[in-house]
């Protein structure tokens, strides 16, 4: 928090160099700061991205309702998070998406990290959400699919477009739901049909299910 403060970042992820730094939420902002010579835009298609996402979403329901209630409030490896805030999380990511597409505000830090309401305090209740959330998200393409996804937006994290923000809203649930069947696993659990390479061929993605401590 020392260095940050120095720097004048008030959150992170940052990357620093020369007491500069950019918000490394979008990986062009990192690539151009540091000189590099690389394509960070997306592999996939508007369409490739919305096709995936479904099963996506299908298999975190899937493997959220396999989740035993008792196990809910256990802490993520490294990271302050109960295992039902990362369940819960994993569908406010196409909620928050959705809403800012919908209404033509940004997308804000706060509607992805909204914490579980009281009554989302099981499986099945985070999984229900989560089918209501797959629904939406098939209703909102179905007007979207046809528009310009090259044209700009500006989440929180800074200027990026519409394709490359459904991009990150996809790989962002891809990589929790990866997660969660990792979480199954040390439950005792055996995942039912979780996400495999193919998957994940295609997005921004390392083999890495968690973060190095």
């Amino acid at each position: 928090m020392q260095i940050l403060r120095a720097l004048g970042a008030r959150t992170v992820p940052v990357v620093a160099r020369d007491g500069k730094f950019v918000f490394a939420q979008v990986i062009k902002d990192v690539v151009d700061f540091l000189g590099l010579n690389e394509d960070t835009s997306p592999k996939l298609t508007p369409h490739e991205l919305a096709g995936r996402y479904p099963h996506v979403l299908e298999t975190a329901i899937r493997l959220v309702r396999q989740m035993p209630d008792e196990q809910l409030q256990n802490q993520l490896p490294n990271r302050p998070r109960s295992w039902l805030a990362l369940m819960y999380h994993l569908f406010t990511i196409p909620m928050a998406f959705i809403e800012s597409e919908e209404s033509g505000t940004p997308l804000t830090h706060e509607a992805l990290v909204a914490p579980p309401p009281a009554h989302v305090n099981s499986s099945a209740a985070v999984a229900d959400f989560g089918a209501e959330v797959q629904q939406r998200f098939a209703n909102w393409w179905q007007t979207a699919k046809d528009s310009d996804f090259a044209i700009e937006a500006e989440p929180y994290f800074g200027k990026t477009s519409r394709h490359e923000l459904l991009e990150r809203t996809v790989w962002h649930s891809t990589q929790h739901t990866r997660q969660l069947a990792s979480l199954l696993e040390q439950a005792g659990i055996q995942p039912d049909r979780p996400l495999s390479s193919a998957d994940i061929q295609g997005l921004p993605l390392t083999d890495k299910v968690w973060d190095e401590s």
